[in-house]
Formats: C-alpha cells, structure tokens, sequence
C-alpha cells in the first residue's frame, strides 16, 4: 500500500469513527416508548408526546416542550398522567444528567397538567397563570400548581431567561405559552394548531379572539425559528399564519 492510498484509508476511518459517534451521540438524546416520545429539535429544545385517550377523537397525541440550559431544564406540559411524567423525569434527570428546575402548566386541560403530581412528587416547583389556577380549583380531581402570576413570568434556565406569557384568549380563556429567546423557540400548546390540523377541541373555546391573539404574539415574537403547537408536528412561523387563518 503507498502513501497516498495510506492517507486515503486512514481519512476514511476517521469520517466513519465521526460519523458513528455523531450519530449515536444524536441517538442518545431521543427516547421512545409505548407511551412516551421524545423528538430532538435542536441540541437544547426537545417535544415531548404522550397520549390521551377521548371520546371524540379517540387516543389524542399531547406534545409538550422540553429545554435544556447548562445542568438544567423546564419542562413545558406535563406528560398526559403521572406514570408517563415519571418516565420523563427519569430520562431528563437520569439519562440526560439535569436538574428540573420548573414544569409549567399552559392551560387547565388534562393534556396540560394529567401528570403534575409526579412533578410534585419529585420536589419540582409548578407554575401557571392566576386564571388557570382558579379554573384548575373548579375541579377537585386536577392536582394545583404551586406557583401562579398574572400576565407575564420570567424564569431563568441555566444562564438563559425563559418567559411565560398570556396573549389573550383562544383555545381557552386561561391559555398561555412559553417562549425561549436564546432559541427563538416558541410553545404555543392548544393555541397553535399544526399544518392542515382541524379547529379541535373548541368546548372551552374564544373563536371570536383567537386569530387576534396569534397575530398578537406574531407581531411581538417575529423571529421565531421552532413552533410547537399542542398537537401534531413542530414548524415555524407558518404554524401562527394557519392557526391566524383558520380561526378568522
């Protein structure tokens, strides 16, 4: 073998030994279950989905945001019950190696907060809006954040501020989202619908105000790069136009 062929092969084997790591590197960082996903959408942002079974659209996909910054994380929805939540818990903490330092509760439906008493369990502050928690309390069986605020919370995740905030009314009169600007990475929850998505779940619904209140957050928010709506797949902006346009 001559020196040219040797420095050939040798690139070679360097390409796959980064390949194979990068790979399982990225590998390592989702998780599927029979009752949990986790999808990676940046090395910081993850969507969590687990399933709520219902009597109108039967086993309903639920997504909820996940984001890391140095050794911690906020968890944005729980999962759709306590045993989901606790496979959650264990794999941010004991597979990623970081400490949850808030779970936020972006309305007062199931799909939102079914698993919130696992994240007490776990010593895991919780926060949601002062009209979540009186609409939560209306209901004896739903498990009530620890933590609430009127309009506007800012928490900080690592070295990175997170913001919490409610635009107005839409799929429910209480529903907030979550917004990262180091990330330009929005939860929109329930209010943002995805691509080609029906209207939904509209029982506790404000139609008239919905599309003002997208286009509130469009107006506020427009750089905006990752979009994860309450059900279905992640986007970007083209997520706040469809949900605009549906509801108008």
């Amino acid at each position: 073998m001559n020196s040219n062929t040797t420095h050939s092969f040798t690139l070679l084997v360097l390409f796959f030994l980064f390949f194979s790591c990068t790979s399982t590197s990225k590998k390592s960082a989702q998780y599927a279950s029979e009752t949990l996903k986790i999808e990676q959408i940046n090395p910081n942002v993850f969507m969590h989905v687990s399933y709520l079974q219902t009597n109108d659209f039967g086993n309903v996909p639920c997504n909820g945001m996940i984001y890391f910054n140095k050794d911690e994380a906020i968890v944005f929805d729980t999962p759709t019950n306590n045993a989901v939540s606790k496979e959650l818990i264990n794999w941010i903490e004991n597979e990623q190696k970081k400490t949850i330092k808030a779970v936020v509760v972006t309305h007062f439906h199931v799909d939102c907060l079914g698993g919130l008493q696992e994240f007490h369990n776990n010593d895991t502050p919780s926060y949601a809006s002062n009209a979540t928690l009186h609409l939560i309390k209306q209901d004896v069986e739903k498990e009530v954040p620890t933590h609430s605020f009127k309009t506007v919370k800012e928490l900080t995740i690592g070295e990175e501020t997170v913001i919490l905030k409610f635009f107005g009314e839409g799929h429910t009169s209480d529903n907030i989202i979550g917004y990262i600007p180091n990330e330009k990475a929005l939860f929109g929850g329930c209010l943002i619908k995805s691509l080609k998505a029906g209207k939904g779940n509209l029982e506790d619904a404000n139609i008239s105000q919905w599309s003002k209140t997208v286009e509130s957050i469009k107006k506020e928010i427009p750089e905006l790069k990752i979009v994860i709506p309450g059900h279905g797949k992640y986007g970007n902006t083209e997520l706040l136009d469809y949900t605009i346009q549906l509801f108008k």
